[in-house]
């Protein structure tokens, strides 16, 4: 995995959040703007920022508002590396 990546993504919380609720299922910009409690103007920037490193993707890229985003299979990879790296971690220090 390149680290990078995680470094890029661990090292934002909204990034993380985004990343982890678009996992869970399909969204809207406005409706992760709610759950992670930030700006839509916040959470718009961040997506277009995961975006670019290919870790979502846009299903309705025609429409300008309430458009889709899911998350690409790298960004599925990537939380599933931190998952276990952070696993190894937390028990190795018990």
């Amino acid at each position: 995995m390149d680290w990078d990546l995680v470094s890029f993504v661990t090292s934002s919380k909204l990034r993380f959040k985004i990343l982890i609720e678009l996992n869970k299922s399909k969204n809207i910009p406005s409706e992760l703007a709610r759950i992670t409690k930030s700006p839509i103007s916040h959470v718009s920037s961040t997506m277009k920022e995961l975006e670019k490193k290919n870790l979502i993707k846009c299903l309705t890229p025609e429409r300008r508002k309430n458009k889709f985003y899911e998350v690409t299979e790298l960004g599925k990879d990537l939380l599933d590396f931190i998952s276990k790296e952070t696993r190894k971690r937390s028990t190795s220090q018990v």
